[in-house]
């Protein structure tokens, strides 16, 4: 077999097909606390195209679709979708930011759900293809619920999504419309999370869950490889990811550190974990000894987690490597998702927009250099959740059809 696991907090290394946790470390979990005994998936790098320097290896790489990095057989044994290879715009942006000209947001609201998570839906939907698995479970807000329900859709399997009550109804309805099993509860995520558990041992079902599932990270990572096909020697100075369970930070980390253990990549860029202040249980955490949990609050709902289940590895990533942080208030994601849409034409959901937030307030701060090369990852469609940004921007009144109301809006745009 081409890989193994190893646990991210004791070390040990498990050659089975399939883990979900490290059996020693997770012996004692518990409700309420991170888990322990989360996986990473390792390859045999020093077998993997040892003849070739650092960019002929990656374009060998690429040809073979990472399929060398990716724990399958085969690379047709993922869904019939485009999912990945998403755009990355130069944004210049205007006004008090215009001296800032190395900006630049990858969208994967391209994604075919609209969102990052089908990354780590398509993953997990070609392994459960590649060992006979038809039926499929996660517990989500919303995002990866509707990921997993198309993704399944595509290569017709089953897919049971149990969301909390306060899922956002266009999300909902995705989950509906591509023909999945929602269950909705009376609770939070971190319900829906310990319920899916508890499904996943009763009924058998293969189960999706970010962290929990160590294949996710592996289906993240994926971003980072194409963020190094972009910009190649010139690698952004901080990439501004978005934070919850932080699993799509610790999949950036991966992908980046699968190509610096092939010597592809001669050093990891910085990254900033961004979090919404009030979700911040991974951020506040980090330079603790012990967890505490306080519960979250906020309009980014993609992001609100009380316990984050991929906060150990989260947090070996963000030390070993030197990463940053940022906290951003609710004003402040919903103002920069204004700021990012009339700047670049993405729309982005709440969630999306606190990694613009938090380039933003690095820029307010003088924390970004002038020519430093800066990047937002944008992770999902802003039409996910329309409630939110309705609630922060006036809508037009209606007005008789004639020229003087074309006048009269024209004059009050130009004013505000």
């Amino acid at each position: 077999m081409k890989y193994f696991f190893e646990c991210c907090d004791c070390g040990k290394k498990y050659t089975e097909n399939f883990l979900y946790l490290c059996p020693e470390c997770s012996k004692d979990n518990s409700p309420g606390i991170p888990p322990r005994g989360v996986l990473f998936i390792r390859y045999y790098y020093e077998q993997i195209l040892p003849a070739l320097s650092g960019i002929e290896k990656f374009e060998t790489l690429k040809s073979r679709h990472y399929i060398d990095i990716l724990p399958l057989k085969s690379i047709n044994s993922f869904p019939n979708l485009r999912v990945g290879n998403t755009p990355v715009y130069p944004v210049e942006l205007s006004g008090d930011f215009k001296p800032i000209n190395q900006f630049f947001v990858k969208d994967d609201s391209q994604n075919p759900t609209f969102s990052f998570k089908d990354r780590a839906s398509a993953l997990v939907s070609a392994f459960a293809k590649e060992n006979g698995i038809h039926e499929i479970v996660a517990a989500s807000t919303g995002n990866a619920g509707s990921s997993l329900a198309g993704i399944c859709a595509a290569a017709s399997q089953k897919a049971i999504i149990i969301v909390p009550k306060n899922i956002p109804p266009a999300k909902l309805l995705q989950i509906v419309m591509y023909g999945a099993t929602p269950v909705l509860i009376d609770g939070n995520y971190d319900d829906a999370f310990e319920l899916s558990l508890k499904a996943s041992k009763e009924f058998g079902w293969f189960n999706r869950n970010t962290a929990y599932n160590p294949l996710t990270i592996e289906g993240k990572k994926s971003a980072a490889l194409e963020i190094f096909d972009f910009f190649r020697e010139k690698m952004p100075d901080l990439i501004f990811v978005p934070v919850g369970d932080g699993v799509i930070l610790s999949g950036i980390y991966k992908g980046f550190e699968d190509l610096l253990k092939l010597g592809i990549l001669k050093k990891i860029p910085c990254i900033v974990a961004v979090q919404a202040s009030k979700s911040d249980n991974l951020v506040r955490n980090l330079n603790s000894d012990t967890f505490e949990s306080r519960p979250a609050s906020t309009t980014a709902d993609s992001i609100s987690v009380d316990v984050p289940r991929n906060f150990n590895m989260a947090k070996h990533y963000l030390h070993k490597y030197g990463g940053m942080t940022a906290l951003v208030d609710d004003k402040e994601i919903i103002d920069a998702s204004g700021i990012l849409a009339r700047n670049s034409g993405i729309f982005a959901e709440p969630a999306a927009s606190a990694a613009m937030a938090g380039f933003l307030k690095y820029l307010y701060d003088g924390k970004t250099g002038k020519n430093s090369i800066n990047l937002v990852l944008s992770t999902g469609s802003g039409l996910k959740d329309l409630k939110t940004p309705m609630s922060s921007f006036s809508l037009p009144e209606i007005l008789p059809c004639s020229l003087e109301s074309i006048t009269k809006t024209m004059s009050s745009h130009d004013s505000i």
